[in-house]
């Protein structure tokens, strides 16, 4: 059983030529037909996806072929080609599922909309630069892909583009990661210049070229070059997947529209990171030093950025602050060598965050736009679906037994217990507690989010009131849908919460042993681990293999997870919330007077939009006034004072030209004089 290389291509290109119909012919095929090409193209890649994975999990070979060579530069060869193992397959089934489901959701949430047909064109546009990503078997294929999944990320990050927020913020993310982006360029030059290829395969197989080999950067610096490599690739991923500096990004790309949230910052191109790290896992298993890097950024950004999640109020940012501390917590796995870890969480969450954000959504619509949660309160009785499937999401990231992000979350945290255990040094166990005391950030702001929007009284009918004057005609560009009570929101909104509620509960119990521990789905029979060959780990760094001897089952693993401290914080977590916004709200004033500082420190984002704007953005701005006052001061002075001489000395010499002959005589006299002066003078 061998994979087609026509299967793969119509994969990639179905979402393209979607796009292009969307995109190009929109007001020729109208909204329904730009709905009904993209879906449908999504659709079948969809399938086919699901068809790849599932000839790859019956014993197909993995496919590697280069389909064409792109340039030839003396021994080096570009060639665009797919390499696709068990890793590729399961992202292409990620990406293709979510992003289908989020078309379909699609038709309900921009129905007011009047950019309907350029909205479908830019998210099957994503689709297609997201595969290319995934599917790549070289380098300059992957930076294709990374870079046109920044731009779609731009384009639709800004699509209200006469909101100057929306403009403001698509502006913010296209620059972060241009600072990531040169990171990850310098990391490709390097693998370039050392390795002498841009091919994964020949790039892995000669890795033993770079193992121990050290270069000078700097006079008298010596660094291994698998570390430099390894750190410059990873600075693009902390761009993409918004890791701590490079995090601001994401939480002000919430201006786009909410299917985006929900296909780009929730579900598929932050995760980008994590999957370029995960594939390149044999460049990095031969750095300490950049494992230790990844492991810090990762911790850092797991804790602290959740904690600006329990002092915000939009409900979207809300959700945007916990992908950011998820990602942290992949980023944790890759850094402790549980690369699979890794990418399992990054499945886990796909669906599951996708689920809460689109769930957002809804709320948004049945709210009329509005996404203040202070001004909501009580919605579970308007809106029931969508208030279960909130539910579901929220146990799935709080991590509950049993449910998917329990089995990934969990085995990040007890991966990163026993690298901790194996290493003394601080960076392992700083990160050991991050991702642990993470489990009660995130437990609080999870259940925060649903008591301010479910329950208690219903703040929505003052906020209305107050808000009526303004009731034409909402910041995002739509009407509103007439009346101020809140309603569920239409099937196509509510289908795919509930087409994502079903793996938000069953995938991480289906796949937790198979894919993690190389088990059958019940724990029994040991087999051989699901990315062998797609992923490398080092015999010594392998904690996951430490932890698979303790596996046995998903039922052990859950029941065991009720007594393991990071339930217990959750726990915590959950109370401390239910304390606060369900049974004694006055409360809260007591703790925000208390706690007035910390929480200003939170609501100022630890001053980091302050580093960058003012700081960063700002000195750049003051480095171009003071250049262009250089520019126009001494260089222009230069210039202009040298083209003022010469008209100066023109206009004497314009003088001596009067026209009359007896003048040019006189001169010729006085020139002959000085000539006879000269000789004599010399002569002598």
């Amino acid at each position: 059983m061998l994979i087609s290389k026509t299967q793969l291509v119509l994969i990639v290109l179905l979402p393209l030529l979607g796009s292009l119909l969307a995109g190009l012919f929109g007001r020729q095929i109208g909204r329904a037909g730009a709905h009904t090409v993209t879906i449908l193209g999504v659709a079948i890649s969809c399938a086919l996806s699901m068809h790849v994975l599932w000839q790859l999990l019956q014993g197909a070979p993995v496919f590697n072929e280069n389909l064409y060579t792109w340039l030839q530069v003396g021994d080096i060869s570009v060639n665009v080609g797919f390499l696709v193992d068990k890793l590729t397959a399961m992202m292409m089934v990620v990406v293709t599922f979510v992003s289908l489901l989020v078309h379909i959701y699609t038709i309900g949430y921009m129905a007011d909309d009047d950019g309907y047909q350029r909205f479908f064109s830019y998210i099957s546009l994503f689709t297609f630069s997201m595969l290319m990503l995934v599917m790549s078997n070289n380098f300059m294929q992957l930076f294709f892909g990374w870079e046109a999944v920044g731009l779609v990320s731009y384009l639709l990050i800004g699509f209200w583009y006469k909101r100057p927020t929306a403009v403001f913020a698509n502006l913010k993310a296209f620059l972060v990661n241009r600072v990531g982006d040169f990171g990850f360029l310098l990391g490709i030059a390097g693998v370039l210049l050392w390795l002498g290829t841009l091919d994964y395969a020949h790039v892995f197989a000669n890795v033993d070229q770079i193992r121990g080999a050290t270069v000078e950067i700097l006079p008298g610096h010596v660094w291994s070059i698998a570390t430099v490599i390894c750190i410059c690739l990873f600075i693009g991923a902390m761009g993409k997947s918004a890791q701590v500096p490079l995090h601001v990004w994401l939480p002000d790309s919430m201006e786009g529209p909410t299917p985006i949230s929900a296909l780009i910052h929730a579900a598929t191109m932050v995760t980008a990171g994590i999957f370029m790290v995960a594939r390149m896992s044999p460049l990095f298993e031969l750095s300490e030093t950049a494992l230790a890097f990844v492991l810090f950024i990762g911790a850092t950004t797991a804790f602290w950025t959740g904690l600006i999640g329990m002092v915000q109020n939009d409900i979207k940012r809300v959700v945007a602050y916990s992908t950011l501390s998820q990602l942290g917590y992949m980023t944790v796995a890759l850094g402790v060598s549980a690369y699979s870890a890794a990418v399992y969480h990054l499945m886990t969450h796909a669906f599951f965050k996708a689920l809460l954000f689109l769930g957002a959504g809804s709320v948004i619509i049945g709210m009329h736009h509005e996404q203040d949660m202070r001004k909501m309160g009580g919605l579970r009785k308007y809106m029931p679906i969508t208030h279960v499937m909130m539910w579901v999401g929220t146990l799935a990231l709080v991590g509950t037994p049993f449910f998917s992000g329990f089995y990934s979350k969990d085995t990040i945290i007890e991966a990163a217990a026993e690298h901790a255990h194996a290493n003394a040094g601080w960076i392992a166990q700083y990160a050991y507690w991050a991702v642990l005391l993470g489990a009660f950030v995130t437990s609080f702001y999870s259940f925060r989010l649903l008591y301010l929007t479910f329950f208690g009284e219903e703040r929505f009918r003052a906020a209305h009131a107050h808000d009526h004057h303004h009731a034409a005609h909402d910041d995002h560009g739509h009407g509103h849908h007439g009346g101020h009570e809140p309603h569920e929101s239409p099937w196509v909104v509510t289908l795919p919460l509930v087409l994502l509620a079903i793996p938000s509960v069953l995938i991480g119990f289906v796949t937790v042993g198979p894919m993690l521990f190389g088990t059958d789905m019940l724990g029994h029979v040991r087999q051989l681990p699901f990315f062998a060959g797609a992923i490398h780990v080092l015999p010594e760094h392998d904690v996951i293999a430490r932890l698979a001897e303790e596996f046995h089952g998903p039922v052990a693993f859950a029941l065991h997870g009720f007594m393991a401290p990071a339930f217990w914080l959750t726990l915590a977590g959950f109370a401390l919330a239910t304390l606060l916004y369900l049974v004694k709200p006055d409360l809260r004033a007591t703790v925000t007077r208390a706690l007035a500082g910390p929480i200003r420190l939170l609501e100022r984002k630890y001053y980091m939009d302050d580093l960058w704007i003012g700081g960063l953005g700002g000195g750049g701005l003051q480095l171009g006034k003071a250049s262009s006052a250089i520019d126009a001061g001494l260089i222009d002075g230069a210039v202009n004072g040298a083209a003022r001489l010469v008209a100066s000395l023109a206009a004497v010499l314009r003088r001596i030209q009067t026209g009359y002959l007896y003048h040019y005589a006189f001169a010729m006299i006085l020139g002959l004089v000085a000539l006879l002066a000269m000789a004599r003078y010399y002569w002598q």
